[in-house]
């Protein structure tokens, strides 16, 4: 019998932690019960929730990293080659590659800290979509489980278990797309063996052919108990490809490239990221414990060239080079108690991380041949992290959690130049405390507050002097970043078949990471103040329909007085999306999106804005024979000429004389059709 097709958005299930995850019982609950006509779960705050898979297949994505637009208010764009990590916005940041949006797959962190590209840098090209089970998101500071890089938000990814039965998938379309995908999930030895493997071509509407190659595998084998479950994990990932980035509006104005051309034809790049990582969870005394440990071995190597020829005899093109492993671990112990006849939960944690980074480098290229190293270091960095949590239940009507995590962080540099070599540490203690009172008439309400942060790239903690001239002195930073968030909203399911959250929230930064174009870093900035609200509905009308629409506003600024003016570069200022999902019993099948992010600032002053962006993609299909099935996908069903992302500063294209300050954009993809065929054995 197929379950029914509810699965909840912006609604929240309850959320044990990043680390242990949500119970997979907890998320069948929720999905065959069909409709709403209660709140569900117990999240600490009116901004977390968990995805289910049903849902997320029934979205038309067009790049794999979109998956996570399931989360209310999130924007996925990319402003390069596919094979780069995607840019993402979210509460009026542009967080460039990641930065302040903690991602976990699994557990298993995502962000990379002291990174060749940028801070945070987060590449999820290594996911499969067929095999995600959930995504989990919780947006905001309030959360103990949540640490470096969560001040926006964070989300983690699930891979199934199991499947029910083995599966191919062929997908084909313009402008030489095709992948395929194949799993398979057979019982081995009382557990379960899960495999799976994606290879994908994609060359886009590029002139620039993009001959981006994907090569993905997983390998998963897991067994439950009853008192837990035990799972050990390979993945395998490697990329490589041609990029066209940003472009400037005066070379498209004038008729020099055309608006998908490109100025440097030997931008690209290649990457891979191997991981294994083993989870168990069960009975300890009196309690339950889950714990994970890791090990990956990445590397990247990113040519690009943002500026061109302001260099003449050179031109700009530069290399960043990212060679690292990374080991580490999450354990966490939950034991409920009474305390005067009230229900409680304890629950006490450990994280640890060690980043080893043979070589994280800056090179001086001309067609992807170095001729002038600007930097090449050693780094080590290790984060430690202790945290725990109390959930009280106080009566009928109020609950609340409190938390705190501790976290310090050591630093050691290597630099190629000596006055740039050295060691820093630093320690931080962020209390989390929510307050939820309710439910009245299927109605709670949640008040939040909470300090997080992230930490800053090491190089930058020990620097003396400009790399790029090894005399000119350079400030420090601040390993680490303080962020202070509250948060009021209430969530309602008073409408039958249908939940509705609101959050009017608030963000102080200690210190913004900015993107420089003409670098392809990001750099520690001013103070900031954010501050916003959020509306996100889903209805369930019938069981095989959902229809969610997600709305946000929001405000950044500068909080210190400076000439150049107080607003935040790529801060966008609203986001609206409207999404259908139908799957029909009679076998046909589908999703629609609408998808708009507004305008934004592009310098301080306010006086270039970027234009808003707006798209509707949607996707039809029919299952037939209870093992097939055969869809078609339409994205930019209106052609739109918007823009994935802008970017203003100073560049010089051949025959100029002089850089010259203007617009940089990435086009979105033009009308695009796929189609998809689908068989299960």
């Amino acid at each position: 019998m197929r379950r029914a097709l509810f699965a909840l958005s912006s609604a929240s299930l309850p959320l044990a932690s990043f680390a242990g995850g949500v119970p997979t019982a907890v998320i069948d609950e929720v999905l065959v019960s069909g409709r709403l006509d209660r709140l569900q779960g117990t999240p600490v705050s009116a901004s977390q929730g968990v995805v289910s898979d049903e849902q997320l297949s029934l979205r038309p994505v067009l790049r794999s990293g979109e998956l996570l637009e399931v989360v209310p208010g999130l924007i996925v764009t990319q402003h390069s080659g596919d094979g780069k990590a995607n840019q993402f916005f979210l509460r009026g940041f542009n967080l460039d590659h990641g930065t302040d949006l903690a991602t976990t797959v699994d557990g298993v962190p995502v962000n990379m800290p002291t990174h060749g590209h940028g801070q945070g840098y987060t590449d999820i090209n290594f996911v499969i979509p067929e095999l995600v089970q959930a995504i989990e998101y919780r947006k905001g500071t309030y959360y103990a489980e949540t640490g470096n890089f969560s001040a926006a938000g964070a989300v983690n990814m699930r891979y199934r278990h199991e499947m029910d039965a083995p599966m191919l998938v062929l997908e084909g379309g313009e402008d030489n797309y095709m992948r395929g995908v194949a799993a398979a999930a057979p019982e081995v030895g009382g557990g379960t063996l899960l495999v799976g493997v994606e290879y994908a071509h994609i060359d886009g509407p590029w002139v620039l052919e993009e001959d981006f190659d994907k090569r993905n595998a997983l390998l998963r084998y897991s067994r439950a108990g009853r008192d837990g479950r035990f799972s050990i994990t390979a993945q395998a990932y490697e990329g490589d490809w041609r990029s066209t980035d940003q472009v400037p509006l005066r070379a498209v104005r004038s008729g020099e490239i055309d608006r998908f051309g490109f100025i440097d034809p030997t931008d690209g790049g290649s990457t891979h990221r191997y991981s294994l990582s083993a989870d168990w969870s069960g009975s300890l005394g009196p309690g339950t414990a889950s714990g994970q440990l890791y090990a990956l071995d990445y590397d990247l190597e990113l040519i690009s060239n943002f500026s061109y020829f302001t260099d003449p005899d050179h031109g700009d093109q530069f290399e960043q080079l990212d060679d690292r492993r990374i080991y580490g671990g999450n354990w966490e112990w939950r034991r409920p108690f009474d305390w005067h006849d009230r229900g409680q939960e304890l629950a006490v944690g450990v994280q640890i991380r060690h980043d080893d980074i043979d070589k994280v480098g800056l090179y001086r290229t001309i067609a992807r041949e170095r001729f002038a190293t600007v930097r090449e270091d050693a780094v080590k960095q290790t984060s430690y992290a202790v945290y725990s949590r109390v959930d009280t239940r106080w009566s009928d009507y109020l609950r609340t959690t409190a938390g705190l995590r501790a976290d310090h962080f050591d630093f050691d540099v290597d630099a190629n130049l000596a006055a740039n070599s050295g060691s820093a540490s630093d320690s931080l203690l962020s209390p989390k405390l929510a307050v939820v009172l309710g439910p009245w008439r299927k109605t709670e309400f949640f008040m939040n507050v909470g300090r997080g942060f992230h930490s800053n790239d090491a190089r930058g903690t020990t620097i003396q002097v400009d790399p790029a001239d090894g005399v000119t002195p350079a400030q420090r930073v601040d390993p680490l970043v303080k962020a202070l968030g509250t948060d009021v909203g209430l969530r309602t399911a008073v409408v039958p078949n249908m939940q509705v959250s609101i959050s009017l929230w608030r963000l102080n930064l200690e210190s913004e990471l900015l993107f420089i174009g003409d670098a392809g870093t990001t750099e520690a900035s001013r103070e900031s103040e954010r501050r916003g609200i959020e509306l996100a509905a889903i209805w369930n009308p019938v069981p095989w329909l959902i229809v969610d629409a997600d709305l946000a506003w929001s405000r950044a600024r500068f909080s210190d007085a400076d000439p150049a003016g107080d607003r935040i570069p790529g801060a966008v200022e609203n986001v609206a999306s409207l999404g259908v999902a139908i799957d029909h019993p009679s076998g046909w099948f589908g999703g629609a999106r609408f998808r708009h992010f507004g305008a934004a600032p592009l310098i301080e002053d306010n006086s270039v804005r970027s234009e808003p962006t707006t798209l509707v993609n949607v996707e039809a299909g029919y299952r037939f024979a209870d093992r097939y099935k055969i869809s078609a996908a339409v994205y930019n069903v209106f052609d739109s000429n918007d823009r994935d992302i802008t970017y203003f500063y100073e560049s010089q294209l051949a025959g100029e004389s002089e850089p010259v300050s203007d617009i940089h954009f990435h086009p979105v993809e033009p009308r695009t059709v796929r189609v998809t065929l689908g068989v299960t054995f």
